[in-house]
C-alpha cells in the first residue's frame, strides 16, 4: 500500500531533508542562486484527482531540463519519429549534460539524445511556428493542458538570467550549426530556449504532467489523449534512460521509476499507471540534481516498492 497520507509524506521530506547542507544552489544561474537550499516539497497526484502533499507546494519553480521531456512530445507530435531521431539519438551517455566533448568524437556530430543540453538545443530548435512567440506559446500550450492550469507562464527575470549567461550553451548551438543540425539563428534559438527552461510552475503542477506521462498521455480529468500512447512511452523511455543527468543509471537501480530533473531543483516523477510526482528541493548534488529530492525518492521507493524493475 503506497503513502496514505500527508503526515506520513512529510515524515519522509524531514528524514531526506537532513541532505540539503551537502549539495549547493545552481548559482551559477545568478536567479536560481537565490533559492533557499533548504527547502524541500513534494506534491503526488493521482489519478482520481486526490493528492497528498507536504511542503509549501505552492512554490513556484521553473522546469530548467525538465521542459526537455514536454519539448521532445510535442516535436515528436509535430515531425514524427522519423524525422525527429534522423537529428537527434537515443542513447543515454555518461558525460555531463552540457557537454561538448562526446559531439567532437563523433563522426556525425548528432546529439546522443534529448535529455543532454546539446540533444535539447536540437529539440527546442524543431518546435514550429513563425517566432519565437508562437513557438513559445506551442509550447506552453501543451503544457497549460497536461496541467489544466491555464495561467502557466515563463518567468522573465530567470529567463534573461539564463539568456545572459548561457555562453556554453550558445558554444553548443554553434557547434550544431556548423554541422548542420541546427539552421537558425542562435540568438533566436537561445532565446526561445531559455525561456523554455523559465517556464514556471508549482509541485502540484509538476506531478500532474508526471500523471499524464504515468497514464500513457491521457488526461486524469476527461480521459483523452493529450499525447499518442507512444509519444508517452518514448518520453517515458528517456526519462529512465537518461533523465536524471549522468546519475540515470544508479536512479535506475535505486529508484526504478521514469522521471526528469532540473537544475531549478524540481523533479517530476511519473510512476506508469499509478500517479504523477512534483518535487523542489534546489540544493544539487554534484550531477546536478536535488539531493534531498533524490533521498526522498529512493525513501518512497523502498518503503512502497515503487521501482518498475
Amino acid at each position: 500500500m503506497f503513502c496514505q497520507s500527508s503526515d506520513e509524506l512529510n515524515e519522509l521530506v524531514i528524514e531526506a531533508k537532513k541532505c540539503v547542507k551537502h549539495g549547493k544552489v545552481a548559482d551559477y544561474i545568478p536567479e536560481l542562486g537565490k533559492a533557499n537550499p533548504n527547502e524541500l516539497s513534494i506534491a503526488i497526484y493521482y489519478p482520481n484527482g486526490n493528492c497528498i502533499s507536504a511542503g509549501d507546494i505552492e512554490r513556484k519553480i521553473t522546469l530548467q531540463s525538465i521542459s526537455k521531456v514536454i519539448s521532445l512530445a510535442l516535436v515528436l507530435m509535430d515531425r514524427g519519429t522519423d524525422y525527429v531521431f534522423k537529428h537527434v539519438g537515443m542513447e543515454p551517455t555518461g558525460d555531463p549534460f552540457n557537454s561538448i566533448a562526446r559531439l567532437e568524437m563523433m563522426d556525425v556530430a548528432k546529439p546522443l539524445n534529448p535529455m543532454i543540453n546539446a540533444g535539447a538545443l536540437s529539440v527546442t530548435h524543431m518546435i514550429q511556428g513563425e517566432d519565437v512567440k508562437e513557438r513559445l506559446q506551442r509550447l506552453l500550450t501543451l503544457i497549460q493542458t497536461m496541467t489544466n492550469n491555464f495561467e502557466i507562464n515563463y518567468n522573465e527575470n530567470v529567463a534573461q538570467s539564463e539568456f545572459d549567461t548561457a555562453y556554453l550553451n550558445r558554444s553548443l548551438a554553434y557547434f550544431l550549426k556548423q554541422h548542420r543540425i541546427i539552421d537558425e539563428d542562435i540568438e533566436q534559438l537561445l532565446d526561445l530556449y531559455t525561456k523554455q527552461c523559465a517556464i514556471e510552475m508549482n509541485c502540484l503542477d509538476l506531478a500532474r504532467i508526471g500523471l499524464v506521462f504515468a497514464m500513457d498521455g491521457i488526461d486524469p480529468d476527461n480521459g483523452k489523449h493529450i499525447l499518442p500512447a507512444d509519444v508517452a512511452r518514448i518520453c517515458k523511455t528517456f526519462m529512465v534512460t537518461c533523465g536524471m543527468y549522468n546519475a540515470s543509471g544508479e536512479f535506475a537501480i535505486k529508484i526504478g521509476i521514469p522521471a526528469k530533473s532540473g537544475v531549478s531543483g524540481g523533479i517530476m516523477g511519473a510512476v506508469p499507471g499509478k500517479f504523477g510526482i512534483g518535487i523542489f528541493g534546489p540544493s544539487l548534488d554534484q550531477k546536478g540534481n536535488s539531493i534531498a529530492g533524490i533521498k526522498l525518492l529512493e525513501l518512497l521507493s523502498k518503503n512502497y516498492r515503487l521501482s518498475m524493475f
